[in-house]
């Protein structure tokens, strides 16, 4: 048979020892702050929604590249990236590959994007821009500020063609296309 443990509950009106007693204010009881006291993020915010959400200040985009906030020379926004890609992409299927060759609805999509890649290639290998960056103002350049060389634009050809590196980014807005690259996307 099991013994029953005693209680630990105190019968009612009975005191605790002095040692477990809160202490008492002996002076007048300030008046309580009706102030929200700062709180602290929540654990999933400081995971989910990265460093910045826990209120870390990681400064601006192009900050660690020696890069301006604003205006010419500073990184590429996200909006003005996704533009430029997509008309160079539809001039890449439509004009050329449909228009110019002749190629069935079907095969559009390889051709085009064979046209894509040699045109990303030429043109940036050579003006630093393509025609759709040119539309929305930006180019591609080293992280000197130089015309990317060769083997960079072939990196970053390929892999912006494979999309998922180009869908992943940093805190300086450079995908992994552009990091194994060694470049970075910039306002004109």
């Amino acid at each position: 048979m099991k013994q029953r443990q005693p209680s630990k509950r105190r019968p009612a009106g009975q005191q605790p020892p002095k040692n477990q007693r809160k202490p008492q204010s002996s002076g007048p009881r300030e008046p309580q702050q009706s102030e929200p006291q700062p709180r602290e993020p929540r654990w999933t915010q400081t995971w989910l929604g990265g460093t910045r959400s826990a209120g870390v200040d990681l400064g601006y985009p192009g900050e660690r590249l020696g890069l301006p906030r604003e205006g010419s020379g500073a990184v590429a926004g996200f909006g003005r990236r996704i533009g430029a890609i997509l008309v160079d992409w539809l001039i890449s299927t439509w004009a050329i590959a449909q228009g110019v060759f002749q190629v069935s609805t079907q095969d559009a999509s390889w051709v085009g994007m064979a046209v894509f890649a040699g045109a990303y290639v030429l043109l940036v290998g050579t003006l630093g821009m393509t025609l759709g960056m040119r539309l929305f103002r930006i180019r591609i350049a080293a992280l000197d500020g130089s015309q990317p060389n060769l083997l960079s634009v072939l990196v970053r050809t390929f892999l912006l063609c494979l999309a998922v590196p180009a869908l992943i980014w940093d805190r300086d807005q450079r995908g992994l296309h552009d990091r194994a690259a060694g470049t970075v996307a910039v306002r004109l």
